[in-house]
């Protein structure tokens, strides 16, 4: 391979650039004999306009490359060949039919089977490894054979073929201040004659504490961009008042169905309850729950509303979704920045997302977080300078047969 091996990486999807950030950062990997091992841009690809401007302000001016702003399959059909010859390949292929809070149509949905660009650009390109990335809930859909056919998709893919390392990774094990649960797929060509073991995690008990709300929230600067406020409904507020940290919409239910005296005792608990709640009677406390309750019973999900607790990692950020999907301050009344929200993604304070405030949500929440990236991309440096690394086993199995879902892959 040379003295200097640089994998010339390109990526699929590419967001703002989460993964292309961890890769950037991803530490150098030098074998005894000297070789080292590591990684440089050539191109991200998404068709998101906004998105690609921000790939293009921190990647490529940073660390060099390409943002495109294009489909990424027609990219992988017709303009892959124009580009640099990449070896490495990145994509976390659109989520929306595979997540727990889509409409989970799987490989039958609108974007379901916009992985297959991967698969494209994997036989046109033959890279020595790839990593694929989404949502958990892949695996649980037409009882795990969506999730193996694209699996063996994958290992049979490019003229080699490839060893596939799946599992199901908790971010926050690896000090991302969030509960992000995704899983990735690293695939290493046949002929490299390596396999990609999973890196331990850092964070946990028995370990580093995990990285909470409260100090992620503490770095960020007075100067930092996308950290504007947005506007909050009265009623909105009012129900913020009446939600302890890590409670949701839901909560005010059970506050109304409680006793007076479990009512009152609950509340005085609350930070702000001498100033905005202490004089007012129980009659009226009710009359105010009860106005700014959400009264649904249908699509009672637990993130409606739901503030963060101040010493936990966040609940997962989303990149869409109205009213209550926003993510809620512990104590103020009011929904994240996108700054907040970046942060809790693991972004640091100087990278700037362009585009409108919505747009900016979307890139933030559809990303991979970089630091848990970046101790991903790092493994599989040291993987082929065959430097040892804490390792655990992986938690998703993978097939050795096809054969069983021959007749599912007819039918896609």
């Amino acid at each position: 391979m040379g003295i200097d091996m640089q994998f010339k990486l390109g990526e699929l999807f590419c967001g703002p650039g989460g993964l292309a950030l961890g890769a950037a950062l991803a530490e150098p990997a030098v074998s005894r004999s000297g070789e080292a091992f590591s990684i440089t841009h050539v191109w991200g690809v998404d068709k998101d306009a906004a998105a690609i401007e921000s790939y293009k302000r921190n990647i490529a001016a940073n660390y060099g490359g390409t943002g495109l702003c294009a489909d990424a399959n027609d990219f992988c059909e017709q303009a892959i060949g124009d580009y640099r010859r990449i070896t490495a390949l990145a994509f976390g292929f659109p989520c929306n039919d595979f997540s727990l809070v889509g409409e989970k149509q799987g490989v039958n949905g609108q974007y379901g089977q916009l992985y297959k660009a991967g698969i494209t650009a994997i036989n046109k390109s033959n890279p020595y490894w790839f990593v694929a990335e989404n949502v958990s809930g892949i695996h649980s859909l037409d009882q795990g054979r969506a999730f193996s056919c694209i699996l063996q998709e994958l290992a049979h893919s490019g003229s080699k073929g490839y060893n596939l390392t799946a599992h199901l990774y908790k971010f926050e094990e690896y000090g991302v201040p969030q509960q992000r649960h995704r899983f990735i797929v690293v695939g290493i060509r046949k002929d490299k004659r390596a396999v990609f073991k999973v890196p331990a995690p850092t964070h946990g008990p028995g370990r580093v504490p995990l990285v909470s709300v409260r100090s992620a929230f503490a770095e960020i600067g007075t100067n930092a961009p996308n950290n504007e406020l947005a506007k909050i409904e009265a009623r909105t507020v009012m129900r913020l008042i009446f939600t302890p940290p890590w409670e949701n919409a839901w909560f005010l239910d059970e506050l109304l169905e409680m006793s007076p005296e479990q009512r009152r005792a609950i509340l005085r608990k609350l930070p702000w309850y001498r100033s905005e709640l202490s004089t007012y009677p129980d009659r009226e406390l009710c009359r105010l729950i009860d106005y700014a309750r959400l009264k649904c019973t249908k699509a009672r999900m637990s993130h409606i509303y739901r503030r963060l607790h101040p010493d936990l990692p966040s609940y997962t950020i989303t990149g869409s979704g109205g009213g209550g999907t926003h993510v809620y301050h512990w104590e103020q009344h009011r929904a994240l920045t996108n700054r907040e929200r970046a942060k809790l993604q693991g972004f640091p304070d100087d990278f700037e997302f362009i585009g409108g405030k919505e747009e900016i949500r979307k890139q933030i929440g559809m990303a991979v977080p970089p630091t848990g990236a970046k101790i991903i991309f790092e493994a599989i440096l040291k993987t082929f300078a065959q430097i040892e690394y804490p390792c655990v086993g992986a938690n998703y199995p993978i097939l050795k047969e096809p054969s069983a879902f021959s007749s599912f892959r007819l039918s896609l």
